[in-house]
C-alpha cells in the first residue's frame, strides 16, 4: 500500500472521528492523538472540521493552533511559540521533525548536514543520518542519498505537505503558467508536423517529376538508338550493292600469251 493510499485511510479515520466528537477535551485528544500516530503526514482536511474551528477563544484554543502547527509549521516555529502551545510529547517532537525536514526538502533538493542538524536541533552526523534513514527514508517521506563526504543529504522525492493558505494563489497561477506554455507548445508542435507534411509532399512531387524525366530521358536515348542502328544497317546495305556492280562494269584484262 502507497503513502498517498494509507494517508487517505487515516485522514477519513481521524475526520469521521473529529466529526463525531461533542466537547473541546475530546477534540483536544483526537488533535494529540493525530499529530502523534506515526503514518499520518497531512492535516488540513481534519483542520478544515466545522467544529475544530469552534476551538477559536475557548480553553482548548492551543490545540488547534497545535494542529495548525503540524498543518503548516515546523520544529522551529514550535520552539519560537512553546510558551504558548502545550507540551509536545516525544511522538509529536519526532513528527514535527520529519515534518521539518518534508519543508526543507520541498524548497532545497540539496540539504546541508549543517542546517539540518541547526534546524532539527541534532548534536553530531551519526545522530542526525540515523534521523535521515530510519524516521524518514523507512517511513517513505524521502528518498535521497547521504553524501559524506560534502556533509549534505541530496533529495531525490518527497512527500508533498498541506498548502499554506497563501500557497494556494500561487500554486493556481503557476499551473494556469503551465497550462498556457503547454496550450502555445502544442500550437506551435502542430504548426511544424504541418510544415513537415507540406514539405514532404513537395518532396514526393519533386521526385515523381524528376523519374518522370528520367524515364523521357531513358525513352528518347533508347529511340536515338533504334535510330541509329537502322541508318547504320542501311548505310551497311548501300555499300554492298555498289561494290557489286562496280566490279561487273569493269573490263576484265586479256592475257598476253609469253613468247
Amino acid at each position: 500500500m502507497d503513502i498517498e493510499q494509507k494517508q487517505s485511510e487515516f485522514i477519513h479515520h481521524f475526520v469521521k472521528r473529529a466529526t463525531a466528537a461533542s466537547d473541546g477535551a475530546a477534540l483536544a485528544s483526537i488533535v494529540v492523538e493525530a499529530t502523534s500516530h506515526p503514518s499520518l503526514f497531512a492535516f488540513s482536511e481534519i483542520l478544515a472540521l466545522p467544529n475544530l474551528l469552534q476551538l477559536e477563544a475557548t480553553e482548548n484554543s492551543a490545540y488547534l493552533d497545535v494542529l495548525r502547527l503540524f498543518a503548516h509549521g515546523t520544529w522551529s516555529d514550535y520552539k519560537g511559540n512553546a510558551d504558548r502551545l502545550p507540551q509536545l510529547i516525544p511522538d509529536q517532537i519526532l513528527k514535527l521533525k520529519q515534518l521539518t525536514v518534508l519543508t526543507l526538502a520541498e524548497t532545497y533538493k540539496v540539504l546541508p548536514y549543517d542546517q539540518l542538524m541547526q534546524e532539527l536541533d541534532v548534536t553530531n552526523v551519526r545522530e542526525l543520518e540515523d534521523f535521515l534513514i530510519n524516521e524518514c527514508m523507512y517511513a517513505g517521506i524521502v528518498r535521497g542519498k547521504l553524501d559524506q563526504l560534502r556533509r549534505c543529504f541530496e533529495v531525490q522525492f518527497a512527500a508533498g505537505r498541506d498548502l499554506r493558505p497563501d500557497q494556494l494563489g500561487n500554486m493556481i497561477q503557476t499551473l494556469s503558467n503551465w497550462l498556457s506554455t503547454s496550450e502555445n507548445l502544442l500550437v506551435s508542435i502542430q504548426e511544424k508536423i504541418k510544415w513537415a507534411d507540406a514539405m514532404s509532399e513537395i518532396d514526393k512531387k519533386h521526385r515523381k517529376d524528376v523519374e518522370e524525366k528520367v524515364e523521357e530521358v531513358k525513352k528518347s536515348i533508347f529511340k536515338a538508338d533504334i535510330d541509329f542502328r537502322g541508318h547504320e544497317e542501311i548505310c551497311s546495305e548501300s555499300g554492298g550493292v555498289m561494290d557489286y556492280e562496280e566490279d561487273r562494269s569493269r573490263p576484265k584484262r586479256r592475257r598476253h600469251p609469253i613468247s
